[in-house]
């Protein structure tokens, strides 16, 4: 079973969501007896470190969760493009066309945050956007560590396989956030989860998890019906008190905005499904010059700051999948109570 895999009562993993929750999100969830997740792409060694610790102090069991990208070499050209494409943006909000904020890394696994991590040896790890060399899950392994990756398409979940993880996690066209897509950036490829879960299921002799789309119970359990062994739900946990969501966000998924989402590579380079909000609208037709993964974010971060001082969420990353029904303001350890009773064995 896949709770057995994972070391916990509930075959129920919530979403890691970088920037948006740290550890007390994690921690929470697995109180309640589901996994917790801990996004670990965003924070610096001594960040990462200090995390670890507090997980080790409450002894439950967390997933890690890392990028597997390559980071995109610096590309002056492209990048001097895209800030002229923002130039209009930054004079409307009085901002000099060089203003900066600290660069926030989303930096990949490699063998120094391996050195890091090793002493606690975790039970769970899970990686986005593919998995790192071999040498890297070997060593991993090593420790008795779970292993789960993000499948976007039955061919990705098929390279999973063969490279040895615990379980896929399906994640359907739905899902909030960045898609997990690594074999491809073809959009056109991504599946709805109720199309992409049964075919993985079919496809692969490893526990399926699903995520996408999926906000209370019922969801639950209609993803069990499909064959899943186990959901990852995200957006759901938005408005819990544990998570670091801005004033901004909380009130975009509070209202009718939040019916509308769509992918787009505005934000970081990559596709990731959102909030529909003014820089969307506006840039959609403009994608071809975002700097790649993750270089975009760096020239509007100071467009989301200044709008997000005046209460604006015009050029902020509104991260929800396309089922925002779940979301309830209340404690991360209740919301997990209510979702698992969708669970059946």
């Amino acid at each position: 079973m896949l709770a057995d895999i994972l070391g916990v009562r509930w075959p129920l993993v919530q979403a890691p969501m970088a920037g948006v929750q740290g550890v007390e999100l994690a921690l929470a969830v697995s109180g309640a007896g589901a996994l917790g997740s801990l996004p670990c792409a965003m924070l610096s060694g001594p960040s990462l470190g200090e995390a670890l610790l507090q997980i080790q102090a409450r002894g439950l069991p967390v997933n890690l969760n890392f990028f597997c990208h390559v980071p995109a070499p610096a590309d002056p050209l492209r990048e001097a493009a895209w800030r002229s494409t923002l130039a209009p943006y930054f004079r409307e909000l009085g901002l000099a066309a060089e203003a900066s904020v600290p660069a926030v890394v989303r930096a990949p696994f490699t063998d120094t945050i391996a050195d890091l991590i090793a002493p606690f040896k975790p039970p769970v790890i899970s990686f986005h956007f593919g998995l790192p060399s071999d040498a890297l899950l070997a060593r991993v392994r090593s420790w008795g560590t779970r292993i789960l990756s993000s499948a976007t398409t039955v061919d990705e979940a098929l390279w999973l396989q063969r490279r040895g993880v615990d379980a896929i996690i399906a994640q359907g066209l739905e899902a909030g956030g960045h898609r997990g897509m690594f074999l491809t950036q073809d959009t056109t490829t991504q599946l709805g989860t109720l199309a992409l879960l049964p075919q993985v299921v079919r496809s692969v002799d490893l526990p399926v998890i699903a995520a996408g789309g999926i906000a209370d119970a019922g969801g639950v359990a209609a993803a069990m019906a499909l064959g899943a062994s186990g959901v990852q739900i995200g957006t759901a946990y938005l408005l819990c008190p544990e998570t670091a969501t801005s004033a901004v966000h909380r009130d975009a998924l509070q209202s009718d905005a939040a019916r509308h989402t769509a992918l787009t590579r505005v934000f970081s380079g990559r596709p990731a499904r959102g909030i529909v909000n003014r820089i969307m609208r506006e840039l959609a037709s403009r994608e071809a010059v975002v700097p790649a993964f993750p270089l975009a974010s760096t020239a509007l971060a100071p467009l989301r700051q200044a709008a997000e001082s005046r209460g604006l969420g015009d050029f902020s990353p509104l991260w929800a999948g396309q089922n925002a029904s779940g979301c309830k303001a209340i404690a991360a350890a209740e919301l997990t109570r209510e979702l698992v009773r969708g669970l059946a064995f």
